[in-house]
């Protein structure tokens, strides 16, 4: 149920360099706001083209095998089998997409502990997972809707019911998630 997308992402402060091969300085505030940039987009797509994510993390190691990495736990094992076939015929920022099914279900184990302390002394190379975190506010308008929309669906699926009983229809309001993605398909993004 977990896929795994391989070197997806791409850390501004490990490409950002000059004509003469010196590194540009990337502010922290600008790192976090394109990386959260990033993972809502990848987040928002997985859920709308394929089914409801429990879990996504980013490998922030340097090491060729982990870097960019990105870990997409679905709810559903047939989602993950879905994302997988279809982002394989797909390119993101200019490169071919890479998925794999993935047999990572629990990231607490395959994480680094040194480096969630704070002092990984192997450094971006290390071969467990250095998570990139999303900022708070993210954090919780995309894991924070989900639990909106699990009690709005079920208090839905009572008022669907309900109605039913007495003889009329529910409605559904997509039409909004539909524009959305037709705008985003236009755009060239992801």
């Amino acid at each position: 149920q977990t896929i795994l997308i391989q070197n997806i992402y791409r850390n501004p402060q490990n490409s950002a360099q000059t004509a003469d091969g010196s590194h540009c300085a990337v502010s922290d505030v600008e790192m976090q706001e394109h990386y959260d940039e990033f993972f809502e987009e990848v987040f928002t797509e997985m859920e709308e083209k394929y089914g409801e994510v429990e879990e996504m993390n980013v490998c922030d190691n340097l090491g060729d095998h982990l870097v960019g990495n990105v870990y997409v736990k679905f709810r559903r094992e047939e989602d993950a089998e879905k994302a997988v076939i279809d982002l394989n015929n797909r390119w993101f920022n200019g490169q071919p997409i890479h998925a794999e099914l993935s047999p990572v279900t629990d990231f607490r184990e395959a994480c680094c502990r040194q480096y969630e302390m704070g002092e990984c002394t192997r450094g971006g190379f290390c071969n467990f997972m250095h998570l990139k975190p999303i900022s708070r506010e993210l954090r919780r308008e995309l894991y924070g809707r989900r639990r909106k929309k699990h009690r709005s669906r079920s208090r839905s699926r009572e008022r669907r019911s309900r109605s039913r009983d007495r003889g009329r229809g529910g409605g559904g309001g997509r039409e909004r998630d539909r524009r959305r993605s037709r705008d985003r398909e236009r755009s060239g993004r992801f």
